[in-house]
């Protein structure tokens, strides 16, 4: 049989390389934010428009295939973490993990300070814990829980979990990313975490202000008196016993966070935990509980006497049905079509060209920093990965900070603010998703809230000024902070505060502090 003739390869030129990445941001831009449209067909179109490039340079099906298998095996661990949060969700809230939580947690925060409290309570249990997924899965699910109850905004209560989530796995030593940064730049630990705090700390004073003077004048719809939660409160009391046991589920997923034993046992010895209190304390039926697991936990798999599932308020059965396994794997969808995209990307040699470009035109520090974080959130939109977006850059840029005599740690700092905090802001990475379906908040409607994330990545002015003179300076971070603050309260004072939209009002302001930034 006649052997088929190999095609010729090239590299892509530049301008067939970033087609199919405006394309990409064209298509889900308009499609997804305009019209609403399933992400999923959006990136499969984008995936077509890559195919039809890396064909023209010469890249064969086959290939093209082999390279998106990789990249969907590379995903695998982040999709089985998905996969037992569903479980595990579903059983906490047949042990009563999360409603008792719910329970005491409504009774003791201040509806004024959900915001507030919600970041700092997901920022010290990250720090500790050193995972953001692992913070969101626990505490998160228990404080979307009481921001329902109390009428807090729920896509800013999630915003506000996940900025605190992630300000500890910027900081946290335990953080696989926070290790990974200053391993692809090539400084210390320590050194990179010391050096983090020129632009975290900004951004954390500038999130938590925004969050303490928008819930201080928030039209929170229910406190402590009033009927809504004393309805939540008697009705959970009715359907659960309350035990100390009941926080063992929890202790397991911060002990083995804690001591960095590996997230899917842990998750699953969790899973099994809650799923026998489920059985002995509540007593749900074993069927009901491996259920639970699948198909979601459900106010009628409680049978407890004086509880009848037909008076449970609509407010309470929202609450507590969520978990599942199914609607999970839903979620992973956009990953998998991502994957097809990063993978022809990558075959095609279309992400390299692209960054080999940026680079040539870095000439000075501000344009290097600057290209930088470009190439960081590049990658996290392309490849939707954080692992990713932190490596190649790194890779790409570290020779060049060296050439300019700029410290590896400026190169650490920038990867981690670039690199990292994105990629829970796109809607099709594995981060995106995830906090999504444990939160049950789409990515775009929590995304203005996640103050943090968007101040800290998008913080040019905060990156150039401190890689020119590495001595800590407060005039930089005072300066930053009192300019995005004017720009804050001139939004105030230009508009009725109060009867401002949440969604408009945060889009302005953060449109405001990074127009300031880029400058």
């Amino acid at each position: 049989m006649k052997e088929k003739k190999k095609r010729a390869k090239r590299l892509p030129t530049f301008a067939e390389s970033i087609t199919p990445i405006i394309a990409m941001l064209l298509i889900l831009t308009i499609g997804k934010g305009v019209f609403g449209y399933s992400t999923e067909p959006l990136l499969i179109m984008v995936a077509a428009i890559a195919a039809f490039i890396a064909f023209r340079v010469g890249v064969t099906w086959d290939e093209m295939m082999d390279e998106i298998c990789t990249k969907i095996a590379k995903g695998m661990p982040a999709i089985l973490i998905l996969v037992c949060v569903g479980a595990m969700v579903g059983t906490w809230m047949a042990a009563g993990t999360i409603p008792m939580m719910i329970y005491y947690g409504v009774q003791i925060v201040n509806p004024k300070f959900m915001l507030v409290t919600a970041f700092l309570i997901e920022a010290v249990v990250s720090v500790v814990t050193g995972t953001s997924w692992g913070s969101v899965a626990t505490m998160g699910v228990a404080l979307m829980g009481i921001a329902s109850a109390l009428g807090v905004s729920l896509p800013a209560t999630a915003g506000a979990c996940i900025a605190g989530s992630y300000f500890g796995d910027k900081m946290s030593p335990l953080s696989d990313t926070t290790n990974l940064a200053p391993i692809a730049a090539g400084s210390t630990l320590y050194e990179h975490i010391g050096h983090m705090f020129y632009t975290t700390v900004p951004a954390t004073i500038v999130s938590l202000v925004v969050y303490a003077i928008v819930g201080m004048n928030a039209d929170v719809s229910a406190d402590i008196t009033s009927d809504t939660v004393t309805t939540l409160l008697s009705q959970l009391s009715s359907m659960y016993s309350w035990n100390l046991l009941l926080i063992i589920p929890v202790l397991i997923v911060l002990g083995g966070s804690l001591f960095q034993k590996p997230t899917i046992p842990v998750m699953l010895l969790s899973t099994f935990v809650a799923g026998i209190e489920g059985v002995f304390i509540q007593h749900v039926a074993m069927g009901d509980v491996l259920k639970a697991t699948v198909n979601g936990f459900s106010v009628s798999m409680i049978h407890r006497a004086g509880f009848d599932t037909e008076t449970c308020s609509e407010a309470v059965t929202k609450l507590l049905n969520r978990g599942d396994i199914n609607g999970i794997l839903s979620t992973t969808l956009p990953g998998f079509c991502a994957f097809c995209f990063a993978g022809i990307m990558s075959r095609a040699g279309c992400l390299d060209v692209v960054l080999q470009k940026i680079l040539s035109v870095a000439k000075s520090t501000g344009a290097l920093i600057t290209a930088t974080v470009a190439a960081c959130i590049t990658v996290a939109l392309t490849t939707g990965n954080s692992y990713l977006s932190i490596l190649i850059p790194g890779e790409m840029f570290r020779d060049a900070y060296k050439e300019r005599g700029l410290a590896a740690k400026n190169l650490s700092r920038t990867l981690e603010d670039a690199g990292t905090v994105v990629v829970p802001l796109i809607p099709w990475s594995a981060a995106g998703a995830y906090m999504a379906s444990t939160l049950g908040v789409e990515t775009l409607d929590y995304l203005p809230w996640a103050t943090l994330l968007s101040t800290a990545s998008g913080d040019m002015h905060m990156h150039v000024n401190v890689s020119r003179n590495n001595d800590f300076s407060l005039q930089v971070i005072s300066l930053h902070s009192r300019e995005s603050l004017i720009a804050f309260d001139r939004i105030l004072h230009q508009k009725d505060f109060l009867s401002l939209n949440e969604d408009i009002f945060f889009s302005q302001f953060l449109w405001c502090v990074n127009i300031r930034v880029f400058q």
